[in-house]
């Protein structure tokens, strides 16, 4: 049986950079914030689409931000997270500095973690979505994880079957793709495949491999 893994993680982060002060951005679809800056790390609450969060800074090598949200902070993608550059939103990762956003430095100092790391599996590829991608994550379908809800028989079969996970770099949202290495399951008697991604079950469009409803 699934059992999501928490990896705790006591971390040093360092904030360095021309900004001075916290930068503002927003969601732009339902997005995980997490324990640490990577997909194999807990997720410890949801930053609703167009909520808007304050900054601390962004990695230099790698797309994920630390950031607060409703007084509790976590990391989460770069790429979803936007603000406004000439009335349109702009990805804040690659625009990181134009935008004057911190670079931050995350060091995890802990055993534990690497430990769970290793037991979870290897990242094994990456997630085709988000503004930097030219795919405008829920966008595409239309809204947020809950318009695109496939109903209580194909999410009632996806929780009720769980499967090993699989983790890809990048993080899941409402119209990502699913790589081809990855094995998709059919859910019978639908149109839907499903996975365990990165901590949650997803159910995906079966022709396209997009990622069309979180089942958090």
């Amino acid at each position: 049986m699934f059992t999501k893994t928490a990896v705790s993680a006591l971390a040093l982060l360092i904030v360095a950079g021309t900004a001075s002060a916290q930068s503002e951005a927003s969601a732009y679809t339902d997005l995980n914030l997490r324990a640490g800056p990577g997909p194999m790390y807990e997720i410890i609450g949801l930053i609703p689409a167009d909520m808007v969060v304050s900054v601390a800074g962004c990695l230099e090598a790698a797309s994920w931000c630390e950031v607060t949200y409703n007084g509790m902070t976590g990391w989460a993608s770069g790429d979803y997270l936007v603000a406004m550059v000439d009335e349109a939103p702009q990805p804040i990762y690659v625009n990181r500095e134009s935008m004057q956003i911190a670079t931050a430095v995350y060091e995890d100092t802990t055993t534990e973690s690497a430990l769970a790391g290793g037991a979870m599996g290897a990242v094994i590829g990456t997630l085709i979505a988000g503004p930097v991608g030219g795919v405008v994550g829920a966008a595409v379908l239309g809204g947020n994880a809950a318009a695109n809800d496939p109903g209580p028989t194909v999410t009632g079969y996806v929780l009720s079957n769980p499967v090993d996970p699989i983790y890809l770099e990048g993080e899941v949202v409402v119209g990502a793709g699913i790589p081809e290495e990855v094995t998709l399951l059919e859910v019978p008697e639908s149109e839907f495949s499903y996975a365990y991604i990165n901590g949650v079950p997803v159910v995906v469009e079966r022709t396209d491999r997009r990622v069309v409803y979180i089942a958090r």
